[in-house]
């Protein structure tokens, strides 16, 4: 079966199988094309031509108890990022301001730590009534860690519309990731965001060393645990880290991973998440084809590309913000360049750009 017949069977209503995605990501170079091309039939079918744009707001930045190896905010980390306890609700109010202005429609409130107390409940409460007092249509997820019972409620009745709690990796490889608590420990907290009515954001990382039936072990976890959100991230090896020596990723790589959630998970929302930049590269605008949601401006603890480059990225390629009313005045902005004129190389005493 070609890509694009796979493409067809999953659209009549057949969900794609572990071949299948097997399939997908072992696609040589030269069916690349076509593996986006059957990827985006199903992006389109069920998302258009629209990019859901997300804002991150980290609210607690490293000081973590939890060791996971990935993480340059885990115990142990000496990676040099910034590091800093709760934000006060103006300036949370503030930051999530800053990604809405940009084109945002959903504001995802991060915290450090294996999970919050009732204490930090109450500091995202009042956030989140802040935020969504003056801004009534924007939605919010909250990223806080593992929680207790009742917890995932309060955030409901808060006006918390998502929770986010991703697997990272598949089970068979959790526990080489991380031992200060378990794989069914992510898995209850996805649950009971559920349960609670929040809508279950949880996605993974690929580049950890997982071999490719691990990488669809865990996209089908996600299907089965009706992940409505899922954050595709791409190992960035943080120095003072474990993973710090760790490229097992390229560009190819990346895409035929978002292609596989897309075949896998047709009709969820497939994010490009951190280390967007880092590894795809200049296929970013590609993997809009398949992906329909990215982060705007920078992650947790790593710079972004230039907020305005991310919506050109998205006009350039024929796709419109996701609750935008202003597709021609961005598609207008789009040309608005004046030409830059060569300053350096021949005929000049500056070293030519190469």
């Amino acid at each position: 079966m070609t890509f694009d017949e796979l493409a067809t069977s999953i659209l009549a209503g057949k969900p794609a199988t572990e071949d299948d995605a097997l399939a997908v990501l072992r696609a040589h170079d030269d069916e690349l094309l076509d593996v986006v091309a059957a990827a985006g039939r199903l992006r389109r079918a069920h998302f258009g031509n629209t990019v859901k744009v997300n804002y991150l707001v980290n609210l607690k930045s490293g000081l973590c108890a939890e060791n996971c190896n990935y993480c340059s905010q885990s115990l142990g980390s000496t990676a040099p990022i910034l590091k800093y306890s709760w934000l006060k609700t103006d300036e949370a109010v503030e930051q999530a301001a800053a990604g809405l202005k940009g084109g945002a429609t959903r504001v995802c409130m991060v915290s450090s730590g294996r999970g919050p107390s009732d204490k930090d409940i109450d500091k995202v409460t009042e956030m989140v009534g802040a935020i969504k007092g003056e801004n009534p249509g924007v939605e919010v997820c909250a990223c806080l860690g593992l929680l207790k019972e009742g917890q995932a409620e309060r955030l409901k009745d808060a006006g918390v519309d998502a929770y986010n709690h991703n697997i990272n990796t598949a089970e068979s490889h959790h526990d080489k990731i991380v031992q200060t608590h378990t794989y069914a420990d992510r898995v209850d907290t996805v649950t009971k965001a559920k349960t609670a009515g929040l809508s279950p954001c949880s996605g993974l990382i690929a580049g950890l060393g997982e071999t490719d039936e691990q990488l669809v072990e865990a996209l089908f976890a996600l299907r089965e645990l009706e992940s409505d959100s899922i954050p595709v991230n791409f190992l960035m090896p943080f120095d003072g880290t474990p993973y710090e020596n760790t490229w097992e990723l390229d560009p190819t790589r990346c895409l035929l991973i978002l292609a596989m959630a897309r075949f896998v998970c047709p009709d969820r929302e497939v994010r490009i998440a951190g280390g967007r930049e880092m590894h795809l590269r200049s296929l970013q605008g590609l993997a809009l084809h398949v992906a329909n949601s990215i982060f705007l401006g920078d992650y947790l603890t790593s710079e972004g590309q230039a907020a305005e480059t991310d919506l050109e990225l998205i006009r350039d390629n024929g796709f419109v913000v996701l609750g935008s009313d202003e597709h021609d005045a961005q598609i207008a902005a789009g040309h608005s360049h004046d030409p830059a004129i060569r300053r350096r190389g021949a005929g000049t005493d500056v070293a030519a750009n190469a």
